[in-house]
């Protein structure tokens, strides 16, 4: 989703959608020069609640936000699924130790 679907989709303005990424609420990566979020990181019309920490979890360990959004995207053997399907389906714990560990 582009910022003018975010803007749309959550009844926000543009201003405010670049805040909710850079408080780390939303993770956007940038596809042929525009800046996209995928619609797996909302729930309904608001941010998956469960993203934040887990973004600034990534953060502390060091991840950029481009490797943050590989790994939320990418199969973990650990988890044995995805990240953010982890998340959606209420691993939030298990997912950050996954996280967090791999900071060490």
């Amino acid at each position: 989703m582009t910022v003018p679907d975010l803007v749309e989709r959550l009844g926000v303005s543009p201003g405010r959608v670049r805040r909710l990424f850079e408080e780390k609420i939303l993770l956007a990566t940038r596809v042929d020069g525009v800046l996209k979020v995928p619609a797996l990181f909302l729930d309904g019309a608001a941010p998956l609640k469960e993203l934040r920490g887990t973004l600034l979890v990534l953060a502390d360990a060091g991840f950029s936000d481009d490797e943050a959004m590989r790994w939320l995207l990418e199969h973990d053997e650990v988890l044995g699924a995805r990240p953010i399907d982890a998340l959606r389906a209420g691993r939030r714990s298990e997912v950050r130790r996954v996280a967090q560990a791999l900071g060490f």
